[in-house]
């Protein structure tokens, strides 16, 4: 999965970060010489060769000339207490990524293609077993100091140790060395893994000499603990000003050392980035009517039909679009927790999504505005549909001893509600598999043989969340079931969910055009047990597993497409979720104090990097309050 896919799943609530077990493995001895180790490359794609040559002088679709002056206001949600986001402890505030050089960077009109940023050049043998970097001599961090090999392994070191997330994203990979001048190499586990190099590619480097020196009152530091200190960085922007739990505001380091970079020219405009914190989505949306940050992403199709006819917007100081979301595909859903025996009988499930009424849902909640979700790669290429074909159906079929055998015979589809006869038979079909299933009504509440009651309780954090799970509740009950709907905290919904304490959340997974190695976090068996994976519905399936592979192991864009359509149809034939509702574009409002690019590219709106500060716009605009 490539840095280009918007991690952000459209509100769908909060993520807990991946978990793998610590690894300090030793260095990796140097890779065998009898290995060829491929040309040296300026840039990487997954698949094919990239668009821009070795020359490039910038991406087609930034504005080279946009004026480098402005402050940007944006928002977050809940509080921060630290400043070191690679742990999981505590809250980190937003923006941290901004400081920090990456060895790649992406570029947002290709596919899971990546070009030199800190590192200028790359090269991996046939076989993929290993990759090597060879770092910019004029890289170097904010105080002057040049960004070494050491700092590179250093950081895979302390990332992998200490960050969970990072642990299991770099899983295959062996080890960090120091092989040549400003060269590092990192080995790993397996070969014909393509993806591994463009992963690597997305290592953030941290500095060494600073966090093994100590602060200005003497102190070590550790970076394996929070931090309100500032900590050193070398990319576009430093942090200025720090308001624990209410603000963090970045400036652009006039002297950032790849400024004149291909990959930069025309990104990083802004002098400043301010993020404000809100504990409550109402005051957040008042906040922004009242001019009080610039630019804001709305999940909500209420507020988004009913909230924005204030003055402003009318006067035009305040602009409405919506972007096409081209670069990914999701999966939003109500998620049972398989690791309950009561949703471990896939009849169950299913009688969770009939008790679903998405048309009355989506007529009532939404405005109408949503469809209803139907694959776990919703509004992509890689969606299945209908029967499976050609390569596709050779997939399935080198499987067929370990998927169901509907996959074959029968395309997934949601129950259909939008009448009352409708409704109630998807009801009745939902009563009839609960009795399959061992469960019976005793004194209006569902039980199973042992006459204990089945209870479910909803977990949520987002209040957006609250009006759906209470529309769904009516629903169940009519089949006998006690349902709750409990919500909590930021910090008590991310500490339940990594230790998967709870019944059914919503949430889900989003995805990029180019799946790969995060399959395996999303719903390999090896990460349904592991605390604080993305696999929040403790899928443990064969199939699954084996799919998963195709997907990782594919050596064309064709056989990609085709294994992950594959792995979406035996996923969605299982019944592991309840699908929820979909949105193809995403709904912005700003003041109107800032432009873009008149032709974004395709996978991305660009937003912050390319846009720029409008001094004409923010004249007639009006000052910020």
């Amino acid at each position: 999965m490539t840095r280009s896919l918007a991690v952000a799943l459209l509100g769908l609530g909060l993520v807990g970060p991946a978990m793998a077990e610590e690894a300090t493995a030793p260095a990796p001895a140097a890779p065998s010489t009898q290995a060829d180790p491929g040309a040296w490359r300026h840039g990487l794609s997954l698949m094919g060769e990239p668009k821009y040559p070795a020359d490039f002088k910038r991406f087609d679709y930034v504005n080279p000339d946009a004026p480098k002056a402005g402050l940007l206001r944006l928002s977050a949600d809940g509080t921060f207490d630290s400043l070191n986001d690679i742990i999981p402890r505590g809250a980190a505030a937003d923006g941290l990524q901004l400081i920090y050089d990456t060895l790649m960077s992406p570029a947002y009109d290709e596919v899971a293609t990546e070009y030199g940023l800190l590192a200028e050049s790359v090269r991996y043998p046939a076989d993929f077993s290993f990759v090597t970097y060879k770092l910019r001599p004029e890289a170097k961090w904010h105080d002057g100091q040049p960004i070494t090999a050491e700092d590179v392994v250093w950081s895979f070191e302390q990332l992998t140790k200490n960050s969970p997330r990072q642990a299991y994203y770099y899983s295959h990979v062996k080890g960090a060395a120091v092989t040549g001048e400003r060269e590092v190499t990192f080995t790993f586990d397996q070969a014909g893994n393509r993806e591994l190099p463009q992963i690597v590619g997305q290592l953030r480097v941290m500095p060494k000499h600073w966090w093994t020196g100590t602060d200005s009152s003497g102190k070590p530091r550790d970076i394996s603990q929070g931090t309100l200190e500032a900590p050193l960085g070398s990319g576009a922007y430093k942090i200025k000003q720090v308001l624990p739990g209410r603000s963090i505001t970045l400036e652009r380091v006039p002297d950032y050392w790849g400024k004149d970079l291909p990959v930069n020219i025309g990104t990083d405009n802004f002098a400043e980035l301010r993020y404000e914190y809100f504990r409550d989505s109402t005051v957040e949306l008042e906040a922004f009517k009242g001019d009080q940050y610039d630019y804001r992403v709305e999940t909500s199709a209420k507020d988004w039909a009913t909230a924005y006819n204030f003055p402003a917007v009318k006067e035009g100081k305040v602009v409405l679009e919506e972007f096409p979301n081209r670069a990914s595909g999701s999966m939003q859903a109500f998620i049972p927790n398989l690791r309950r025996e009561k949703f471990q009988d896939q009849r169950v499930r299913r009688a969770l999504n009939l008790a679903l009424d998405f048309d009355g849902m989506n007529r009532t909640l939404f405005f109408g505005q949503y469809k209803r979700t139907s694959s776990y790669f919703q509004n992509t290429e890689l969606a299945s549909s209908g029967l499976p074909q050609g390569l596709e159906l050779q997939i399935l079929e080198s499987v067929k001893d370990k998927v169901p055998a509907s996959v074959f015979t029968t395309p997934y589809t949601n129950p259909e509600g939008w009448s009352e006869g409708l409704r109630r038979g998807n009801l009745r079909e939902a009563a009839n598999l609960l009795k399959q299933a061992g469960y019976e009504v005793k004194g209006g509440k569902l039980v199973n043989a042992k006459g204990e009651p089945f209870t479910m309780e909803i977990l949520i954090a987002n209040p957006a969340f609250e009006r759906v799970a209470l529309f769904y509740k009516p629903s169940l009950e009519r089949l006998g079931i006690t349902v709750t709907v409990r919500q909590v905290d930021t910090s008590q919904y991310i500490n339940r969910l990594r230790a998967r304490d709870y019944d059914m959340i919503i949430t889900g997974w989003g995805q990029s055009l180019s799946p790969g190695n995060e399959q395996r976090d999303f719903w390999g068996s090896n990460a349904a047990d592991r605390e604080g994976s993305a696999n929040y519905a403790g899928i443990k399936d064969a199939g699954i597993d084996a799919l998963i592979e195709k997907v990782i192991y594919a050596t064309s864009r064709d056989e990609l497409v085709a294994a992950t359509r594959a792995l979406d149809r035996v996923l969605l034939a299982h019944d592991y979720v309840v699908p929820s509702w979909n949105y193809p574009n995403t709904r912005t409002a700003r003041w109107n104090r800032f432009s873009h690019p008149e032709k974004l590219p395709e996978y991305s709106d660009g937003f912050p990097g390319i846009w720029w500060w409008d001094a004409e716009k923010a004249a007639k605009t009006g000052a910020a309050r």
